[in-house]
């Protein structure tokens, strides 16, 4: 079982920064690749970012490519998404996610795969 507790989430101007951080429960998390999602109100889930067990691999949605940073440390048992050059529809519940990998350097980008979620905290980006 792994618990995820997001953090870093508020009210940010456009172009503006935040850095979200996920926070995992037991002793396993270098077991567990890491995703990034957000949900805005009336959409659906969206993939944002995901980082291999190592962090060796790395995977961004297009729409978010060149502005936010995924890394983790596993020492920390802790994933973090640095987000960069804010827009306003960047605002979503932004989730971390967590799935048993296999493989080193396996990604996963769709969230059916994930067996584990955090609560979500609240990104909002003001014009």
């Amino acid at each position: 079982q792994v618990q995820l507790v997001e953090s870093g989430g508020g009210l940010v101007q456009a172009g503006g920064s935040l850095r979200l951080s996920c926070v995992a429960s037991g002793r396993t998390f270098s077991t567990y690749a890491m995703g990034w999602f957000r949900q805005a109100p009336g959409k659906e889930r969206e993939f944002v970012a995901t980082i291999s067990r190592s962090g060796g691999v790395i995977y961004y949605a297009d729409s978010v490519k060149g502005r936010f940073t995924i890394s983790r440390d596993n020492a920390k048992n802790t994933v973090y998404l640095q987000m960069n050059s804010l827009k306003p529809e960047d605002t979503a519940v932004y989730c971390c996610a967590a799935v048993a990998a296999t493989y080193l350097s396996g990604i996963y980008t769709r969230p059916e795969l994930y067996g584990y979620w955090g609560q979500g905290t609240q990104v909002t980006v003001s014009s």
